[in-house]
């Protein structure tokens, strides 16, 4: 009986490490990312309305709650108006977020806000599909403006 007690004890102190260890994790690595580094090029046609469409493939995130990364794909969809984002800056600034801490409709609606104070487009769209994670697949889609005819 003495022995059942010290392995509970041992279980009790072994989850309370694993959460001071997420903490201490979350604390250190996980960072909050910056629009700062995405730069703009003139749009070439401003007079036309025409769509432009990024895709991310391979987007990671990180779950606040255990630290684990989300994976999915990011569709922008966007109607410029002055300005276009420059992909390789998209590419840094979203790879920012593989130490970021938050939920999937957070992050997505973090992104939006980012691009469209950058680029203030006409319309934009991001789809994020979200790979399953306990058999349940997340899709959150946020939108901006409406899109032009």
């Amino acid at each position: 009986m003495a022995g059942a007690g010290l392995s509970g004890c041992v279980v009790l102190n072994l989850r309370v490490l694993f959460q001071v260890l997420v903490t201490i994790f979350q604390a250190v690595l996980m960072t909050d990312p910056t629009r700062d580094i995405l730069e703009t090029f003139e749009n070439p046609f401003p007079h036309r309305n025409f769509v432009v469409e990024t895709i991310a493939p391979e987007f990671t995130s990180m779950c606040p709650k255990t630290g684990q990364p989300d994976f999915g794909t990011l569709t922008i969809t966007y109607v410029a108006d002055k300005v276009c984002y420059e992909l390789k800056s998209l590419k840094m600034y979203l790879q920012q977020y593989r130490n970021h801490g938050a939920y999937y409709e957070r992050v997505t609606n973090m992104i939006l806000d980012d691009l469209v104070a950058v680029t203030q487009p006409r319309w934009m769209k991001i789809e994020a599909a979200f790979t399953p994670r306990g058999g349940i697949r997340t899709n959150v889609i946020v939108e901006h403006g409406r899109r032009p005819e």
